[in-house]
């Protein structure tokens, strides 16, 4: 709780985030896995912000105050970004 928001988005964009896109380098990606695949960052970042479902706040201003990109939009990823 004492890190700030903005070492916590830099700590998943550069740790996290590659850990999960490695094995989309091999296969071709369907819209169902992608969907996984975004549906599992955000959860990831409610964590990191300590936000809820319940609590309403949208998924671009939760990336905003993170300072993370859309999954889809990474250029690092193989068959991701469309």
């Amino acid at each position: 709780k004492r890190v700030p928001i903005k070492v916590k988005g830099k700590f998943y964009r550069t740790v996290v985030r590659p850990a999960m896109l490695y094995g989309t380098e091999c296969w071709a990606v369907k819209k169902s896995q992608e969907q996984k695949m975004q549906v599992a960052e955000m959860r990831m970042l409610r964590y990191f912000c300590g936000v809820s479902r319940k609590d309403r706040i949208r998924n671009d201003r939760i990336r905003g105050s993170l300072g993370v990109v859309d999954i889809r939009e990474t250029t690092d990823c193989g068959g991701l970004a469309m």
